[in-house]
């Protein structure tokens, strides 16, 4: 079946396969949140993006092959509701943005700066540093070698616009200065968006709209 992105709480999950990455998104929470789990194909290894919540949803997503590493995009509290007992029960390696680790209950073993690559299995992920909707969010961008981008946004980007930042003018001014300048303007039109709630879209479908987003404030 043809991947749409489109999840809803207590509902299956979406499987996104690429030809080295499996992506699986669910939706868990009462603030509907989205995990994602990828799967190298060519090792087996897998890595969660956000332990948010319901963890024996996520634990029975990841299976009998546990995760090596979890990484929570930053330190709001619907993000890492499942952190713990997901990490006592798989052993995973903690990754989560340098400036946001000190928000997140659980140790963070890794601590990400702007540039840092993650790895599963074979596949390399590079986190991009995003200030405005916390201090230490984080996207992951996967440049898939067979195919287009692909961009893991936790709260910074959506559908319709940026994340929230909580009618404060200068964290909106530095997140859209971050999201238009280390996600849009390096990356295609194709780029696939993946958000910490709700549906998916792309650049492309965004991109027009960056000057309305600047002019409203929000």
């Amino acid at each position: 079946m043809t991947y749409s992105g489109a999840v809803t709480v207590g509902g299956p999950a979406d499987v996104h396969e690429l030809p080295d990455l499996m992506i699986s998104k669910v939706a868990v929470g009462p603030m509907d949140n989205n995990a994602y789990l990828l799967r190298c194909r060519a090792t087996d290894e897998q890595l969660l993006i956000d332990a948010a919540n319901e963890a024996s949803t996520l634990l029975t997503l990841i299976g009998d092959d546990g995760i090596a590493s979890v990484v929570t995009t930053h330190r709001h509290g619907d993000h890492w509701q499942a952190l713990a007992e997901v990490v006592a029960a798989t052993g995973a390696r903690t990754y989560a943005g340098a400036d946001d680790a000190d928000g997140i209950p659980v140790p963070t073993d890794v601590p990400l700066r702007d540039g840092d690559t993650v790895r599963v299995g074979n596949v390399e992920l590079t986190a991009r540093h995003l200030v405005g909707h916390t201090p230490g969010s984080v996207a992951l961008v996967y440049d898939d070698p067979h195919g287009h981008p692909h961009v893991f946004t936790g709260d910074c980007l959506f559908p319709g616009g940026v994340g929230n930042t909580f009618k404060d003018p200068e964290a909106f001014a530095r997140l859209i200065h971050d999201v238009e300048t280390r996600i849009f303007d390096v990356l295609p039109d194709e780029t696939w968006v993946y958000p910490g709630h709700g549906d998916d879209t792309t650049l492309g479908a965004e991109r027009p709209h960056l000057p309305e987003w600047r002019a409203r404030g929000w």
